[in-house]
């Protein structure tokens, strides 16, 4: 059986265009090298590994692991127990992943990155595969690379 796209998949809604705005900032070099090395800093200072990283290509990968437990779903599963006796899956851990993509331009360097969350269940299937749009944590994540990329051009 050949799997598709879903055609829905492919759809732009207003929200990507929102989207791809709040994720993408432009600064004013053209050092891919250096760009990549302030990202990969500043993914690690906020608990992050890095799974993939190529300079050429402008692409860097980062991941971290977490509890994904939720008190409301712990209760509910209780009480699931109790009146079935059969044991209701909750939340258990999740992996935060960043991608980062550099693109350069006449007027400096685009940087985008995406946010994206994977949750797995007490019976180790995933539950949730998930983009994170919160633009608040997009503002904060270029307002700290706007602040590495400064004091690494000034070298302190």
């Amino acid at each position: 059986m050949q799997q598709t796209v879903p055609p829905q998949a492919l759809k732009f809604t207003p929200q990507s265009l929102q989207d791809r705005q709040a994720q993408t900032r432009r600064f004013e070099t053209n050092d891919e090298k250096a760009m990549l090395a302030s990202v990969s800093g500043l993914l690690q200072d906020l608990g992050f590994a890095i799974d993939e990283s190529d300079s050429r290509l402008g692409v860097l990968v980062a991941s971290k692991d977490r509890d994904a437990s939720e008190v409301g779903q712990a209760v509910m599963s209780v009480f699931f127990v109790l009146l079935t006796g059969v044991p209701l899956p909750t939340d258990a851990q999740q992996k935060l992943r960043a991608s980062v993509v550099t693109k350069p331009g006449t007027d400096g360097l685009a940087v985008r990155v995406t946010f994206q969350r994977i949750v797995w269940n007490t019976q180790g299937q995933v539950s949730r595969v998930e983009a994170l749009n919160d633009i608040k944590a997009y503002q904060d994540f270029f307002e700290k690379l706007s602040k590495s990329v400064f004091l690494e051009a000034q070298e302190i």
